[in-house]
């Protein structure tokens, strides 16, 4: 089991980008996790979709502080890989302090995607976060079998 399980909150078009269309290769966020490489980020799609759709390995992560001169160094190291354009990566990290990119291995589309509603009979506690929220060994477990997905065959696979 990978050592850090993030559940993220991400909007529908990015969503679609990752594991459809497979051009968005990193996701972009204004605050710092403690994602290592081999560990495992599960996505929420957020409203109108309302469901579990994945997840992914962590590949690497690059912090810079969100100036306007390490936004500059940070845009040219993403733009080929965000699923973002220019005026609105700059305006998503406007008033920021930090720019974070985690760049994404190994996307695995659930088989079955969970709807929010069918999570909430297993887990009726789980909300899925603004941003971002750390899971446990169980909520994991969990989340893998409803979406199709056998909990054991994941492993850290950072070494």
């Amino acid at each position: 089991m990978p050592c850090n399980i993030l559940l993220l909150s991400i909007k529908p078009k990015y969503a679609h980008k990752i594991f459809e269309e497979r051009t968005k290769q990193v996701e972009l966020r204004r605050v710092r996790t403690r994602l290592n490489k081999g560990d495992l980020v599960f996505v929420y799609v957020s409203s109108p979709t309302k469901s579990f759709l994945g997840f992914f390995e962590v590949d690497f992560v690059i912090e810079k502080e969100a100036t306007t001169d390490e936004l500059k160094h940070f845009w040219k190291e993403v733009k080929d890989h965000a699923g973002i354009n220019y005026q609105d990566f700059y305006k998503y990290y406007e008033g920021a302090t930090v720019a974070v990119g985690i760049f994404l291995r190994n996307v695995k589309k659930f088989e079955n995607p969970i709807d929010l509603y069918r999570l909430r009979e297993k887990l009726s506690y789980l909300r899925p976060p603004q941003s971002y929220r750390y899971l446990n060994e169980r909520e994991y477990k969990i989340i893998m079998s409803l979406g199709g997905e056998n909990p054991a065959a994941i492993t850290n696979q950072s070494e």
